[in-house]
């Protein structure tokens, strides 16, 4: 088994105990990304409703909270709980999800861009928290506003002791009022076109969770608001000293650093982090292979690849080289990440075509062209001895699967599961193999996003192209691990085995009784 770091180690354990007790559907560790988006929503709706009420005025900010928390508990109050709660909720999953790409490394070479456009989406959403911790006007919130403006008076191209005028004069009615708006509307704006840039590069995004796992959240939530609702700590005063302070370590945990550090000395670790995190994806850089090649002499423009592709690498356009088809691929090669799930999407990458000739697809890995795979495909299952001859397709993002060829196993290694023809499988079966074994990324993850949906649908015969109904599925069989996987993958191979060797004997005893 090939050596696996202990970060990524503990990640699929983590991932392993997640699938068990929730499911592959349900793993709320493969939909970090829709679960942010529905807190998102939570705290959306929840904040129209307490700006209903909420007083927008110095005087009258704390009293309205207040009324809201204790005298409208049960709508209000669960309101304000479900808010707060939520926006903890949010800071959790997109710390999981940056922990989850760096586990997976899933954040350098073509990933750069998301993974660089991502990191100030914590600053931002941070920076709308803080700004609703200010608005409840408690001793909390003045702690706040002044640990803020020491950071402010900090940075150079602002004038000097801000902290002592702006707690003097510009806390007014008017700043109550400018901050409202910034919490519900400016900054939720710009924290949404800031999303918009991160998925940018990215086809076929949902940002909606699924149903059951929307819904067991919700109910966390809603359970943890009525257990432990969210309740506010005096009202301010400059002339007090609070004794006891409750941070939300989810949003002000750099401010107890003030009271030790100079405010110079937080700007220079959190910068630090900052610049740290950005510059990751090339600490070391990560190569991607060469981009897909299209090849127009076999491509109809059926468009299958360009919807397929998960990276949007791939653009349509009008035919160019005076073909009778319409339209025309084109790959853009600074977008492509290499999967091949596109060679995979081709009916030109059928395997039975032209048998003695090279084959050439309409869309092309050159790193690993279909006739290099077709060739490897007939050598290994020439080589093949013994009973219940099988061949492995798998995914080399996956498993480490090179150590289960025997003298009737042979393996053939594609970039994703995506990359597979549903005719590769047909012509396996075809040319002798007594069954195929199909392995990649765990199933409800992808190294490459799509690549398992796509040949699960292809199988199913919903997308195209599809694995037609005359291949024997008894013959086919999947099964997805993670390189902490070993030990399942070999006994769903040795279970695999004995049904080809029963379907032989069932085979053979219909094959007596019909001579009989």
């Amino acid at each position: 088994m090939s050596y696996i770091n202990p970060v990524k180690r503990a990640y699929l354990a983590l991932e392993n105990w997640f699938n068990i007790s929730f499911g592959n559907d349900w793993n709320p560790l493969y939909h970090l990304g829709t679960l942010a988006f529905f807190f998102f929503w939570v705290i959306f709706v929840s904040g129209l409703y307490l700006f209903i009420f909420f007083d927008t005025s110095l005087s009258g900010a704390y009293a309205s909270v207040e009324y809201m928390t204790h005298e409208q508990w049960y709508a209000a109050g669960v309101m304000r709980s479900l808010h707060r709660y939520a926006s903890d909720a949010v800071v959790l999953t997109i710390i999981l999800h940056m922990f989850r790409e760096f586990s997976l490394d899933r954040y350098r070479g073509f990933r750069w861009f998301s993974w660089i456009t991502g990191v100030p989406n914590l600053w931002f959403v941070v920076t709308l928290g803080i700004t609703g911790y200010w608005l409840v006007w408690d001793e909390l919130a003045l702690f706040v506003a002044i640990k803020s403006s020491q950071l402010m008076d900090a940075l150079p191209f602002l004038p000097a002791s801000m902290s002592r005028n702006f707690l003097e004069s510009q806390i007014n009615d008017r700043f109550f009022t400018l901050m409202g708006f910034l919490h519900l509307l400016g900054q939720p704006v710009f924290l949404a076109f800031a999303l918009w840039i991160h998925v940018k590069r990215l086809s076929d995004v949902s940002i909606i969770a699924p149903r059951g796992l929307a819904i067991g959240s919700f109910v966390a939530l809603l359970v943890l608001s009525l257990l432990a609702p969210a309740v506010s700590h005096e009202a301010a005063d400059l002339a007090k000293t609070p004794a006891v302070l409750n941070i939300d370590w989810f949003y002000l945990n750099i401010y107890p650093l003030l009271d030790n550090w100079s405010s110079g000395e937080v700007w220079v670790l959190t910068i630090g982090i900052t610049v740290f995190l950005m510059l990751m994806p090339w600490l070391p850089p990560k190569k991607t292979g060469p981009a897909a090649e299209v090849h127009l002499q076999e491509c109809n423009g059926c468009e299958q690849c360009a919807m397929d592709c998960p990276f949007d690498a791939i653009s349509v356009q009008a035919r160019t080289d005076g073909a009778r088809w319409e339209h025309e691929v084109v790959v853009l090669e600074h977008l492509c990440a290499a999967c091949g799930i596109c060679v995979g999407s081709c009916h030109s990458s059928n395997p039975f075509r032209h048998a003695r000739e090279k084959l050439v697809t309409g869309i092309d890995m050159p790193q690993q062209p279909i006739n290099d795979i077709r060739e490897h495909v007939t050598a290994a299952i020439d080589s093949l001895e013994g009973e219940n001859k099988i061949i492995i397709f798998g995914c080399d993002n996956a498993i480490d699967f090179a150590g289960l060829k025997s003298s009737n196993i042979a393996v053939v290694s594609y970039f994703c599961a995506g990359m597979i023809p549903p005719t590769m499988i047909e012509y396996a079966l075809k040319l002798g193999a007594d069954g195929v074994f199909i392995t990649g990324c765990r199933t409800g993850d992808c190294y490459y996003r799509h690549g398992n949906r796509w040949f699960d649908e292809r199988f199913a015969g919903s997308r195209q192209p599809i694995l037609r109904k005359r291949a024997d599925r008894r013959r086919i069989h999947i099964f997805r691990a993670a390189e902490t996987d070993c030990k399942k993958l070999r006994k769903e191979l040795a279970y695999f085995e004995d049904s080809l060797a029963k379907l032989k004997r069932e085979a053979a005893n219909t094959g007596e009784a019909d001579h009989a």
